[in-house]
């Protein structure tokens, strides 16, 4: 006969609305009725192998079932996410595990550098938000080896994001896209919760990208956080519709981002005509009417009518898509540069290759068949 456990009640909801199941949604995880998850939630009455399952369900900590209640999870990176209704005061698990895995990395990328006697980079933290942002915008484009007109030289605005993300990893700064928790396509980031976030360092600095936003969105996205880093200022965002927090240094940040994407003194004609001006610059439409709202062009609601129009779209094109490539995938997931970083560690000895597979997220021989498709032989 198995032993019943006594929990707390509350615990078990807690658990259960952590990781946002319905009673039905769990019941059917859990392979019980309805009934008899209202009577853990009541009596709080189970037997271990049970306790286990949910929290394996749950995706919890097995110890946080024995909690004499529930605990408040709190952020490890400062919250700038204040415009969005939608956005939940509790954060999901999925965000959390995402922040400790990149806040992992980046522990990890940090010790390798000053092992190797690599130099801190110069940029991080080089701004005050007091400094004229068109300066500092003009400081981050030199650093990545751009000129104020780099988008143009490319045929279109996708191609000239991918050129943005290169020149970001070739500047030490360690960029990551990834639209679900590592490669579980069944744990996807929600966007209303968060866009990105970025992890200020002056040797590994770090920014995340959730790729599960419109590929227009990111790139604001991107500017914003580089923005961050010259500021030396760690923090997660939702950017609703491109806008941030009214705190001095999101508007900072808004406004550096803005002028290093599309120059002010690149738009003086006030004919609106968003999509000539975006295949002219090369970015994304958003980026370009953002731009027309900055310089007073149009109006608030005339922008917000605007992106959600054309992000709309362009989810919609992205559902009807059967998916891409899984190694094409791993370049932004995992990054080439931080990619052969572990690889060759590992290959040297320097790594255990059970860390190497905690980092990328790549075990066994899915790990072995990324090395060859980075061009190192097992």
């Amino acid at each position: 006969m198995r032993t019943t456990i006594n929990l707390n009640p509350r615990v078990i909801k807690w658990a259960r609305e952590r990781a946002k199941f319905s009673i039905d949604d769990f019941a059917k995880k859990m392979k019980v009725s309805n009934d008899i998850v209202l009577q853990w939630e009541t009596d709080g009455k189970l037997s271990f192998p049970k306790i286990r399952k949910i929290a394996e369900k749950a995706r919890i900590p097995l110890g946080y079932l024995f909690l004499e209640a529930p605990i408040s999870e709190t952020l490890p990176i400062y919250d700038f996410r204040t415009i969005a209704e939608e956005t939940p005061v509790q954060p999901s698990p999925e965000l959390l595990e995402t922040i400790r895995l990149m806040q992992y990395r980046q522990e990890w990328i940090r010790d390798l550098l000053i092992e190797n006697g690599v130099d801190t980079l110069k940029f991080v933290k080089s701004v005050s938000i007091k400094d004229n942002h068109i300066e500092v915008a003009n400081n981050i484009r030199k650093t990545l080896g751009i000129s104020s007109n780099w988008a143009k030289e490319h045929y279109a605005w996708a191609g000239a994001l991918r050129t943005l993300k290169e020149k970001i990893d070739g500047a030490g700064i360690f960029i990551f896209t990834n639209g679900v928790v590592e490669n579980n396509n069944h744990r996807t980031l929600d966007v209303q919760e968060f866009r990105g976030f970025v992890l200020c360092d002056e040797y590994a600095p770090l920014i995340f990208v959730n790729g599960a936003d419109a590929l227009s969105a990111q790139m604001f996205t991107i500017a914003h956080e580089l923005a961050h880093i010259w500021v030396g200022q760690d923090g997660l965002f939702d950017l609703y519709k491109t806008f941030s927090s009214k705190e001095e240094v999101e508007v900072f940040c808004n406004k550096v981002a803005a002028e290093f994407l599309v120059p002010s003194e690149e738009l003086t004609n006030k004919k609106i005509d968003i999509e000539t001006m975006a295949g002219r610059f090369k970015v994304s439409p958003i980026v370009i009417a953002r731009r027309y709202l900055d310089l007073n062009y149009i109006s608030k609601k005339e922008f917000f009518d605007f992106y959600d129009d054309y992000t709309s779209k362009e989810f919609f094109k992205k559902t009807k898509s059967t998916g891409g490539n899984f190694w094409h995938t791993q370049h932004g997931r995992i990054g080439d540069n931080f990619g052969m970083m572990v690889i060759i560690a590992a290959k040297e000895g320097r790594l255990l290759y059970r860390d190497a597979y905690n980092l990328t997220g790549l075990y066994g021989e899915t790990f072995d068949k990324y090395c060859n498709h980075l061009g190192i032989p097992v």
